[in-house]
């Protein structure tokens, strides 16, 4: 029995004695202290920063320790930079420093927003602004990116802080319970962001925060209706002229060429997919269909529900982040197109070369592409357009285009090549015929180079 009793102390001894070495050998990875980055009077994020190591929870005695620090130096730190590890491998860790002090708003954080704001924060922006004057319901945890049970009643904006200051709390995190509208568009887009992202639901909101970010010039990407699609692949990132089939889109183009002069260059992130359904009817607390304007909260805002499959805001989020990320890294990414040519019109716009080409050098063959090479020239370098005309047409609009389109050389006296073919009109066609690149380099230096260019992007593209 004292042998036993020998043992089993001996057992626990060491036990002991193994649970404080593992406990040290653990706190030898971890910083001295977990900082969290805190800025003074809205300063961007990529000048100096003051981090404050939190003091113990219900302590009062333990003050917070202020000190100042880079925060370029963020990524030297550890844990930090081992959080990001995958990040900095894809970027490099000087495109991915850009992210760390960068500074981007979120306004709107049902479906797209919080799914947008959680891969930013994931991806290590350094400061976040996010804005929404709701609150977390009940029926909204089918598509939100981080709320529980628990945070239903609470505003969007502080359920996503309280969750992010744990997955990245070095993350300086604004978070405002907040309409945007014309009295607090200096207070949200104040401070020169690197980006801003609408993910309002709301026409009129959406429409004065995008000519506002035009009218400051700020960067701003835009979400387009999200509800009542189910098809994750028709989902594209285009100029807000190309946003097809999605009644959102077409309201905010309208109202912004109207009211704001405003015709394009506004990034947005929509579906090809025609909606699956429609509004819900309105009915009241007695069942019986009411007038929705008499529920509204906000004047403007719809009351009206739209069935959601919670998956395709969520990847409309991840869209938007990565469309972000990749330009604060200054990582060039092509998005594809919106064109709506077929497989017929690429075998055309191939049949015209090979005519030109025998019409005019007597010969097709210096025709070196075929119709697969064809559709990535006409789509992917020209976009469905003329080289010459890049004004935006979509629909039936672009598909009756192809009809006066053709491929010629922008060299004349280099092959017909991927890297060395234009998509012209019939009449621009036969005036490039009658110039040299001289002449244009000269008389038209803009185009020239932008042509110059593009065709440098297929011999990278294409390794040529």
């Amino acid at each position: 029995m004292e042998e036993r009793a020998k043992s089993l102390a001996l057992i626990a001894a060491g036990a002991l004695l193994g649970s404080i070495t593992a406990t040290v050998a653990v706190l030898k990875l971890l910083p001295p202290r977990i900082a969290t980055v805190q800025y003074s009077n809205g300063a961007k994020s990529n000048g100096e920063a003051v981090l404050s190591a939190p003091a113990a929870e219900g302590n009062s005695s333990l003050k917070a320790e202020m000190y100042e620090i880079d925060h370029a130096d963020l990524l030297k730190d550890e844990i930090v930079s081992e959080q990001l590890t995958r990040n900095i491998q894809f970027f490099g860790f000087d495109a991915q420093q850009k992210v760390t002090t960068s500074y981007v708003v979120v306004i709107g954080l049902g479906g797209v927003g919080s799914h947008a704001a959680s891969m930013l924060l994931r991806s290590g922006v350094g400061r976040l602004l996010l804005v929404d004057f709701d609150q977390v319901s009940l029926s909204s945890l089918n598509r939100h990116a981080v709320a529980t049970r628990i945070d239903v009643g609470t505003p969007k904006a502080l359920c996503l802080k309280k969750h992010f200051s744990s997955i990245y709390p070095e993350c300086h995190i604004d978070a405002k319970v907040l309409l945007y509208d014309a009295s607090s568009e200096e207070e949200i887009l104040l401070g020169d962001p690197d980006f801003v992202l609408d993910c309002i639901d709301n026409i009129d909101t959406k429409v004065a925060l995008l000519a506002a970010c035009v009218r400051r010039g700020l960067k701003v990407l835009s979400a387009t209706g999200a509800g009542a699609r189910a098809d994750p692949t028709r989902i594209r990132v285009a100029d807000l002229r190309e946003s097809t089939n999605d009644p959102l889109s077409r309201a905010v183009r309208q109202r912004l060429r109207r009211d704001h002069g405003i015709e394009g260059g506004i990034p947005v992130v929509f579906s090809l997919e025609k909606p699956k359904a429609k509004l819900l009817p309105f009915k009241g607390p007695n069942g019986d269909e009411e007038n929705p304007s008499d529920y509204q909260v906000v004047p403007g805002f719809r009351v009206r529900i739209i069935p959601v499959l919670g998956t395709i805001p969520a990847i409309f989020g991840q869209i938007m982040a990565s469309y972000v990320v990749t330009r604060l890294a200054e990582l060039q990414v092509h998005m594809e197109p919106i064109v709506n040519f077929d497989m017929d019109h690429y075998r055309v716009l191939h049949q015209r070369l090979i005519e030109h080409e025998e019409l005019i050098y007597g010969t097709s063959i210096q025709v070196q592409v075929d119709v697969e090479e064809v559709m990535y020239v006409a789509k992917e370098l020209w976009r469905g357009r003329s080289a010459r005309d890049q004004t935006t047409k979509v629909g039936r609009g672009m598909w009756r285009s192809v009809n006066e389109l053709m491929l010629v050389r922008w060299d004349k006296s280099k092959p017909a090549s991927a890297s060395n073919l234009i998509l012209l009109k019939f009449t621009e066609a036969d005036e490039h015929e009658s110039t040299t690149l001289e002449d244009l380099k000269e008389h038209e230096p803009e185009f020239f180079t932008r042509v110059t260019s593009t065709l440098k992007r297929a011999e990278l593209d294409l390794a040529l």
